[in-house]
């Protein structure tokens, strides 16, 4: 199936693709690689989910926070290419949890964007990846993701 008909098949609806916060654009073309900016968790409603991973939030609350930003970052590939078909591939995610000191399962986190990633591509969807932990994300939200995407 194609990536649109994957979206409808799960009943999915992409979001407003999220207009940057700061001196910086949303994506770039290069080549034939669309580079998508850092994502962050903004859920259904529009609110962004704050908060640290093993202290506000559970490990399954930051998979979803990653869930949610890997909808932002599909939102913003639909926007540049048009229709999700395009896509050739996902090469490659970074993600970013907010996280406790003591937290050791980013890549658990990172998996809710991973997840939903291969379910829309299939097999164009496997990509490499890093998950990092960090102190502090802008607007002290729980997860940021960006991506690398083939046309």
């Amino acid at each position: 199936m194609s990536a649109e008909q994957n979206l409808k098949k799960k009943n999915i609806n992409l979001p407003k693709a999220p207009d940057p916060v700061g001196a910086y654009v949303a994506s770039k073309i290069v080549g034939n690689l669309i580079f998508i900016s850092g994502q962050l968790p903004l859920d259904s409603g529009g609110k962004l989910i704050k908060g640290k991973v093993g202290k506000e939030l559970s490990l399954e609350q930051g998979q979803d926070a990653a869930k949610f930003c890997a909808l932002n970052l599909l939102a913003q590939l639909k926007k540049i290419c048009g229709s999700l078909d395009k896509v050739k591939g996902c090469v490659k995610i970074t993600g970013y949890v907010n996280s406790i000191d003591s937290f050791v399962d980013q890549p658990k986190i990172i998996n809710g964007a991973s997840d939903l990633i291969s379910q829309i591509f299939e097999d164009k969807g496997k990509h490499t990846r890093a998950a990092v932990s960090v102190n502090s994300l802008p607007l002290g939200a729980s997860v940021e993701i960006e991506g690398i995407f083939e046309i």
